[in-house]
């Protein structure tokens, strides 16, 4: 999204509560910034105590491999968000969602993203973009989410709860 000289990479989980109050920010934080001015690149950060994150995880990165691309990556990722209680269980260990299986949480993602994800979620290249992720993320020291990095500086200093304000300021933008 964007495409500034400024580079921030925010590593996000789908199903987590904070990685979904920092998306929301994102939309928001380009226009206030410029897209000529700020570049934003979605990491995905699959969390093991998210039970669903791999499979909820995989299904967003399939969705880029569509005729869609990254804006049907986008577009699932943000339904994910806004229906997060869906993918996830009780407390990380129990509650209505334990008997899905992973077949189950991909057709309610492809219900609600209204994107054909079955073949693509199959595809070698989706296993490669999962690596390349975990690898990207592992090699910056990523362990929670959501994580930001300015130009390739990790910065502990930003979180979901700040406001688009003072990460303008945090990007140096205002």
């Amino acid at each position: 999204m964007g495409e500034g000289a400024t580079r921030l990479a925010v590593f996000l989980e789908p199903t987590c509560p904070f990685s979904a109050k920092a998306f929301a920010k994102l939309g928001p934080l380009l226009s206030a910034a410029g897209s000529d001015r700020l570049t934003i690149a979605i990491q995905i950060q699959s969390q093991p105590w998210h039970t669903f994150s791999p499979v909820v995880s995989r299904s967003i990165l399939a969705a880029s491999l569509t005729a869609g691309g990254k804006d049907a990556a986008l577009s699932v990722m943000e339904k994910v968000f806004a229906h997060r209680e869906e993918f996830v269980l009780a407390d990380h260990s129990h509650g209505p969602n334990m008997a899905l299986s992973p077949a189950d949480i991909l057709a309610r993602i492809e219900e609600l993203g209204g994107v054909a994800l079955a073949e693509a979620f199959a595809l070698p290249e989706a296993t490669d973009l999962m690596k390349a992720h975990a690898r990207y993320s592992r090699r910056r020291g990523v362990h929670g989410s959501p994580s930001f990095m300015v130009d390739g500086e990790m910065r502990e200093d930003m979180g979901s709860g700040d406001t688009v304000e003072k990460w303008l300021a945090d990007l140096r933008l205002a």
